[in-house]
């Protein structure tokens, strides 16, 4: 009889993680899969020499139960998602643009995760997550090492994720009842040009036109809006792929954007309802909260799921400030609406000007929860770097996961070696009775 033993894969995992310095990242092949693209010898230049700390050479290795427990997670937040107790509270503090509902799903969303010593962690949730396309890259210039517990056909899951990708923009489209075909897609970020993950917007580009869809990068303040329709000069917007960090479409700039937006005139995704539901930090107080939960009335089993799956996380308000400042070593503070770490502090390294100044604005305290590593060798040193995984969902369902590498306080894209990293699911071990 075949048993399968769950602590093997994990500690198999933990082993290739501590032990496997083989660099499976084979930049020959990377660049030879950005020559063949529109622009390559630009996509190679700006990938792979002006972010040398975009990407990393290592994968990392995740057990198959550790994955399935995650997909666990997200399964039962999106399930507290659906209810409209829980819709009611989570739109009470969000911005007016939130409350129109469209009937896009939202693009992207990105769970992301420590991995504990007691099980996977989740510590937040973005509606306009990056780096799929990383990802998606990395895939195709994979190659697995001796060490590597499993012989996938990473070709064959990168044209399956490419060709997910497309289909879920198809989906977008149709949800909100075009029956005309998709034809032109607005990349849409501040200053793009400017922007760190420029390469990708390039890349979806290609992709999009690959599949024969039309698409631009632009500014937000490019667009216009006339005869019920959203422009770009004299190209008609049927879709904007969101990449704005102004979640609610609330400054000057974004305002045709959001006019277009309500009006219908453009299917915009991710859209506002989406970071108001989903990535709003308040809401991972909602969701850890045992009071909460009972009287939006989760059932006990999607409770114990959340409350064990999910890092815990509390409002930051004046009438907590003592307790907050004594327990400030085991958290980690953000801001409500932050992204990508900014104006995010551990407690250990908060001093009591900038805690009194979080007391202001609308911040949450999450319980610490320290990431897991993996150790590369950097030269003749080895180097223990952290990591977190991040799943790409859409409708509920993972679509991908990347880990990212990085040094310091959180994920920066600036360590030496670091950067967005393969995944390698480590599967269940057999054992024969």
């Amino acid at each position: 009889m075949t048993v399968f033993d769950n602590r093997l894969g994990l500690q198999r995992a933990q082993q290739l993680n501590r032990d496997c310095h083989c660099l499976s990242l084979d930049r020959r092949q990377l660049r030879q899969a950005l020559s063949v693209q529109p622009q390559g010898d630009s996509l190679c230049r700006m990938i792979c020499e002006d972010r040398p700390h975009m990407i990393s050479d290592v994968a990392v290795f995740v057990a198959e139960t550790n994955l399935q427990k995650q997909r666990d997670i997200i399964n039962a937040i999106e399930s507290v998602i659906a209810l409209p107790a829980y819709q009611e509270r989570a739109l009470a503090y969000a911005p007016p643009s939130a409350r129109f509902q469209p009937k896009a799903r939202g693009v992207f969303l990105g769970y992301d995760f420590h991995l504990d010593d007691d099980g996977p962690k989740l510590i937040e949730i973005n509606t306009n997550a990056g780096g799929a396309l990383i990802n998606l890259l990395l895939t195709k210039a994979h190659t697995a090492c001796e060490s590597c517990p499993c012989q996938l056909d990473f070709s064959s899951s990168a044209q399956d994720a490419e060709q997910a990708i497309i289909d879920m923009f198809y989906a977008e489209w149709r949800l909100e009842g075009h029956r005309q075909p998709l034809q032109t897609i607005a990349i849409v970020d501040e200053d793009p040009n400017q922007q760190y993950m420029l390469p990708e917007f390039l890349l979806f580009q290609n992709l999009f036109a690959k599949h024969g869809l039309r698409a631009l990068i632009c500014d937000p303040e490019e667009l216009t809006l006339r005869d019920g329709k959203l422009w770009h000069g004299d190209t008609a917007i049927d879709l904007v792929y969101n990449r704005l960090t102004d979640f609610g479409l609330e400054l000057p700039a974004q305002q045709t954007l959001l006019q277009a937006y309500l009006a219908s005139a453009v299917v915009v995704t991710p859209h506002p309802r989406n970071h108001a539901l989903y990535a709003d930090k308040r809401n991972l107080a909602l969701l850890t909260d045992p009071e909460a939960l009972l009287a939006m009335e989760v059932d006990p089993a999607t409770q114990n799921m959340l409350l064990q799956g999910i890092a815990k996380t509390t409002r930051v308000e004046d009438r907590h400030a003592d307790d907050l400042w004594r327990q400030r070593k085991q958290l980690f503070f953000k801001p409500a609406k932050g992204y990508g770490s900014k104006a995010a502090y551990r407690g250990d390294k908060l001093t009591r000007r900038v805690f009194g100044e979080i007391l202001q604005t609308d911040y949450v305290a999450q319980t610490l929860v320290q990431p897991s590593e993996r150790q590369l060798q950097i030269g003749d040193q080895p180097v223990e770097l952290k990591l977190d995984l991040r799943h790409y969902v859409y409708h509920g369902q993972t679509q991908t996961v990347c880990a990212r590498l990085y040094q310091g306080q959180t994920t920066n894209f600036r360590t030496p070696g670091g950067g967005f990293a393969q995944v390698v699911v480590v599967p269940q071990t057999a054992k024969f009775a």
